[in-house]
């Protein structure tokens, strides 16, 4: 028996030999792990804007025009605004005011300043006034002054009469002094059409 207790306590001391023993295993682990995200973010806000000055003119006196205007691009906005002088409506208004005291003279010279005036009076016959002179002593100065004008005059003058023709003959007899061949004249005084 003592040889089984013997046996017995060996056999229980292997075991517990066996047991205190660590277990060393070998392990490999590997992870891969990969995470890729596409994301589009979209902002939703009014676009930048430039907005053009409001420029007005308070009354129907004032000779000057508005004019105003604006850029916008993604980036840079501009604007603008500002007035433009009326220098005829200047000149007709300082006319009208020189005429109104009295001042006709006056009155024409500055309406003169414009060359379509000044061109319309030397072609009714009554230059514009100089030096404070008026008609004839005026063309005079004119004449002096402004040549090429009266040049140019003289020359459409010898055009038209080297045009002018017989007096023209019609059915209801002569036009008096009239010697032009306009039907709507030639009716108004009675002497009919061509």
């Amino acid at each position: 028996m003592l040889k089984k207790l013997a046996l017995c306590a060996g056999l229980v001391m292997y075991t517990s030999l066996a047991i205190a023993e660590p277990i060393v295993t070998e392990s490999t682990s590997s992870s891969t792990s990969i995470n890729k995200s596409d994301s589009t973010t979209t902002v939703k806000s009014p676009p930048p804007t430039a907005v053009a000055p409001a420029i007005t003119t308070i009354n129907n006196d004032v000779c000057a025009v508005a004019a105003s205007g604006a850029v916008q691009t993604q980036i840079l906005g501009m604007s603008f605004g500002g007035t433009i002088r009326d220098m005829n409506c200047e000149r007709i208004k300082l006319s009208k005011n020189l005429y109104d005291m009295g001042m006709k003279v006056a009155a024409v010279a500055t309406l003169c300043q414009d060359d379509r005036v000044f061109q319309a009076m030397l072609d009714a016959g009554t230059p514009c006034p100089v030096e404070g002179k008026i008609g004839a002593q005026a063309k005079e100065i004119w004449i002096q002054e402004r040549p090429e004008l009266f040049k140019r005059k003289n020359a459409k003058d010898e055009s038209t009469e080297a045009k002018k023709t017989e007096p023209l003959k019609t059915s209801a007899g002569s036009c008096g002094e009239y010697k032009g061949d306009d039907p709507i004249i030639m009716n108004r005084l009675g002497c009919g059409a061509k």
